[in-house]
């Protein structure tokens, strides 16, 4: 690993001033945050995540799940993945969301693993994790090799000619079926982002991943409230039963009415190149 420097900012306000410092806008920027670490540290030593600046942000007040006064779910940024699994209102009311979390990496991880980093967490292409190899995604302009080679387990959808790579989320999956919305806080204020718009596809830019700006922070993220008569399910297809990445997952949630389906919401993973 490079030598960084480790920062721990005693509030939002100075998070935001201090990432905003970053001189791109692309991933692996010269700042970054950290919570659980579980992708950014493991990316670190890999020398695939260089930063010249850590910025940690565990101690912001954002490790929070509330309701909304609405009747919806409020998920503070640096919630930890198994707290939000095993949420009483998530189990009961967002239990898509609960599943999805759950068949995703093991408990230890999901201990550490966070909301925010989920949203953020990067691809598993083996050329992407390997700077012997070259990569769009990590240096844009030198090639795209998993076009032609192992690509079993990238996209097929939202592809283009310079980039496969999988979105690996299994929680943006059910986050994309229930609708929520990401909020964050920037330079120029608040702004919330529908999760639909928050990952890009990689076109021609595939290094850019989200519509997140230098400085943006990640501060929560919001789900509408749940519909009566709602069922919903997470399907995941690896190949091996635990701690395995989705070769093909869905998210389904459906609205019963008179034994009729009144609304349909079907989110897919392991397929795409975002969820």
């Amino acid at each position: 690993m490079y030598t960084f420097e480790f920062v721990r900012p005693a509030d939002s306000a100075t998070a935001v001033a201090t990432a905003a410092q970053a001189k791109t806008a692309q991933q692996g920027a010269d700042v970054r945050f950290v919570a659980g670490g579980t992708t950014l540290l493991d990316l670190m030593k890999l020398n695939v995540e260089t930063p010249a600046r850590v910025i940690d942000i565990n101690r912001l007040p954002l490790d929070q799940i509330e309701a909304t006064p609405d009747g919806g779910l409020k998920i503070g940024a640096t919630v930890r993945n198994s707290d939000l699994a095993h949420h009483p209102k998530v189990e009961r009311d967002y239990a898509v969301l609960s599943q999805a979390i759950l068949a995703g990496a093991s408990a230890q991880l999901r201990n550490m693993a966070t909301t925010a980093g989920n949203l953020l967490q990067r691809t598993r292409c083996v050329y992407f994790r390997d700077t012997a190899m070259p990569c769009n995604k990590r240096e844009p302009g030198t090639g795209c090799p998993a076009i032609t080679g192992a690509n079993r387990m990238l996209a097929i959808l939202g592809t283009s000619e310079h980039c496969i790579a999988t979105n690996p989320s299994d929680m943006c999956v059910a986050m994309a079926a229930l609708e929520a919305t990401i909020h964050v806080q920037g330079t120029n204020g608040m702004r919330a982002i529908p999760i639909g718009d928050f990952h890009l596809l990689p076109g021609s830019t595939p290094n850019r991943e989200t519509v997140l700006e230098p400085g943006d922070l990640v501060t929560h993220v919001t789900l509408p409230p749940p519909v009566a008569g709602s069922r919903q399910l997470y399907l995941k297809l690896r190949d091996r039963t635990s701690y395995e990445f989705a070769l093909a997952s869905s998210a389904i949630v459906i609205t019963v009415a008179r034994e009729r389906v009144t609304r349909a919401r079907v989110g897919l993973g392991g397929v795409g190149t975002k969820p």
